[in-house]
């Protein structure tokens, strides 16, 4: 009697293939996930580094800028520092120099105040009097008033400059040691500001950090002294700043148009203020 031959695998050898396939699927299936993830969180750090380079770049710009004048009255420089003793939020208001408008269908000056601080979009969403929650990341702002006026309450453009910011540190030099805050009291300019930007601290991981300082101790020493004839020579621009013809006039009347940036500004302040 013949036997019939089949070609062919036993169930025993295919039990072994098809456990050694469904193997080798999960570990490439994980492999590829692990790599997905990590070019995710290196795409989103480059993202968020690139942002608070950004608005360290854009700080430091508008502090080069810094609008000065013999008389201490005529200049505004303002800042608390997170974490210093003062109640609020941390902001840093001055008044500096552009060529750019913040506005091209109005009229406006070469001289603006500068307003950067730490606030929530729901603080800012149309003056809403409620407070952020606690889950909702903090954003820094950038309030931009054209022809400012001590007269008004602080108004002007509002823009949120870097989103999931929670370290804003300020540190003011005045020649002898490191203060926290900067108030109208001082009546001169640090010789050294330094400007801590940072992200909200991960799970894991340090925050991503940027540190610049800004220098103008000559203009620290003229507003100081109030020396008119020190202030032509020594009051000059730092580098990388501008002048113009109008900085005689720190508070260049604008009484018209105002009603469009008013509410923008008055926003900012009311998240502030709560």
């Amino acid at each position: 009697m013949i036997r019939q031959r089949h070609n062919g695998f036993t169930l025993a050898e295919v039990l072994v293939a098809s456990t050694l396939s469904g193997f080798i699927a999960i570990v490439a299936v994980a492999a590829m996930n692990a790599v997905s993830n990590t070019a995710q969180t290196v795409s989103r750090v480059s993202e968020i580094d690139g942002e608070i380079r950004f608005a360290a770049r854009m700080i430091a710009q508008d502090l080069a800028n810094l609008y000065r004048d013999p008389n201490p009255e005529n200049m505004k420089l303002l800042g608390v520092s997170q974490g210093a003793d003062s109640p609020g939020p941390p902001f840093l208001t001055f008044h500096t120099v552009g060529r750019a408008k913040a506005r091209t269908d109005q009229p406006e000056g070469d001289v603006y105040e500068v307003e950067y601080f730490l606030g929530t979009r729901q603080e800012q969403d149309l003056g809403s009097l409620s407070g952020g929650t606690s889950e909702e990341p903090t954003v820094l702002f950038r309030r931009l008033w054209p022809n400012p006026d001590k007269e008004r309450p602080p108004r002007g453009v509002l823009t949120p400059i870097s989103g999931n910011i929670g370290i804003f540190y300020m540190r003011f030099y005045d020649g002898q040691e490191w203060r926290g805050e900067w108030t109208e009291e001082m009546r001169m300019l640090p010789k050294l500001i330094e400007v801590t930007l940072g992200t909200v601290p991960p799970e894991k991981g340090d925050p991503v950090l940027e540190v610049f300082t800004v220098a103008f101790p000559r203009m620290a020493e003229v507003a100081g002294t109030n020396l008119p004839q020190e202030g032509a020579v020594e009051g000059g621009q730092p580098s990388g700043s501008q002048q113009s013809g109008n900085q005689g006039n720190p508070n260049p009347g604008d009484q018209s148009n105002q009603g469009s940036q008013g509410n923008q500004g008055n926003q900012g302040r009311q998240g502030r203020s709560r």
